[in-house]
């Protein structure tokens, strides 16, 4: 029975002893796996989001050092990170390879174990973007921006047949407009306490630049914005892109409406038939400034989105217009040929669509525009990205659809490569 004794002690101490030991090693496999856990998050907190994907393997591997040193009675003989980004998010992972010391089975002739894991995090990158303002400032687009102020404009210009635009003339004497004191229909306007379109698309584009700042805040994204209007003569610069959204805010307020001499001049040398709105120019011009889009994350370059804010109908001088008018001068919704060149450089469009103001009792809109009025609409919505168009009608609320158009084009960009 000693004997029998003797002989059952040895794989019975073999067993408590390996027991020990594996005891020891999943214990200390869970220390690591915590070690490796926060390692992963490390590549997707808050500070290292905002940084490019080797930074933020760096700092998993630091992390991770920094922590296993603290430990007895094992070595960490291998530690990985891969961090990759993606219009999806960051992904962290981290593999580890260590070598615990064993109690008792090393009298057994298996002195170390060996200890594997992995750990896996996963966050949302922020999307940094770079937009492109468009806004038409040609005489069409100062309306009235009310029903109640186009009413007011029409009242008032009785010797023009009744006008509820508030044209911009730097020689109204030239025309013989028959307002008070020999002003222009915008001189006219402000007086009348009338507040017009393009006032509104001022002022609503300040307010934009000040939700993107807070947006960005909100989301450690960077928005650079540049801010152009567009008329006869192509491009006219507000502001060039720029990160300082607040320098931007304050350029906003020289948005204005175009400026011409008076009836058909555009200056008093340049008779131009009233051709102030020339949007295959400016876009040409647009598309030379944008940059190559990349996919916004902290290790790629800028997202990029052109956002067009017009009523959508050339007047320029064009020899293949479907209608040309006296001397080439042509009417007609916009050409959307320059839109796919810029969709298909990956480049975002954003269109906010001033509703074109029937104005059935005036002889040229019958004759020019009402033909093609109900074309307009959809015609700037194929210019635009798809669920990036919004429109806005008299009363509308510009400030409110550029917000929304905004938001729109934030989202969008975080999810399409």
């Amino acid at each position: 029975m000693a004997m029998m004794m003797g002989l059952t002690a040895v794989p019975l101490i073999f067993s408590v002893g390996a027991g020990v030991d594996y005891g020891a090693a999943n214990r200390m496999k869970a220390k690591l796996d915590a070690i490796s856990d926060v390692a992963a998050l490390a590549a997707v907190d808050h500070q290292s989001i905002t940084g490019t994907a080797a930074a933020a393997q760096t700092a998993a591997q630091t992390t991770f050092t920094a922590q296993a040193v603290n430990l007895s009675n094992v070595s960490v003989s291998g530690v990985s990170a891969t961090v990759t980004d993606s219009t999806s998010g960051r992904i962290a992972v981290v593999n580890y390879t260590a070598t615990k010391t064993n109690l008792f089975m090393g009298l057994f002739g298996y002195p170390t174990m060996t200890i594997t894991g992995s750990s896996t995090a996963q966050a949302g990158l922020p999307t940094d973007i770079n937009f492109y303002l468009l806004l038409d400032n040609s005489p069409s687009m100062n309306i009235a921006a009310t029903t109640a102020g186009i009413n007011t404009m029409v009242a008032n210009t009785p010797s023009q047949g009744g006008c509820a635009f508030a044209c911009h003339e730097s020689n109204p004497a030239a025309d013989n407009l028959g307002n008070p004191r020999g002003v222009d229909n915008y001189t006219l306007a402000s007086q009348l306490g009338v507040v017009t379109r393009m006032e509104n698309l001022a002022s609503a584009t300040q307010s934009l630049m000040s939700t993107a700042l807070s947006t960005e805040g909100t989301n450690t994204s960077q928005y650079q914005m540049a801010i152009y209007t567009f008329n006869d003569a192509g491009l006219n610069t507000i502001q060039a892109l720029t990160s300082n959204l607040t320098t931007a805010k304050t350029a906003a307020a020289n948005i204005n409406v175009l400026e011409v001499y008076s009836n058909n001049y555009l200056t008093q040398t340049n008779n131009n038939n009233d051709t102030d709105t020339n949007f295959e120019t400016a876009m040409s011009q647009v598309n030379g400034i944008m940059l190559s889009p990349g996919l916004g994350t902290p290790s790629s370059t800028p997202r990029e989105v052109l956002f067009i804010v017009s009523d959508g109908v050339d007047d320029e001088v064009s020899s293949s217009c479907s209608q040309s008018l006296d001397g080439n001068r042509c009417q007609a919704p916009f050409s959307t040929t320059w839109c796919t060149t810029v969709k298909n450089r990956g480049i975002l469009i954003a269109v906010l669509y001033t509703d074109y103001l029937p104005l059935p009792t005036n002889t040229w809109y019958n004759d020019w525009i009402a033909p093609f009025q109900n074309q307009i609409s959809p015609n700037m919505e194929s210019c635009a990205s798809p669920g990036m168009f919004f429109s806005v009608t008299t009363d509308g609320d510009i400030t409110a659809a550029m917000q929304t158009l905004f938001q729109q084009a934030v989202a969008t960009a975080r999810l399409t490569k």
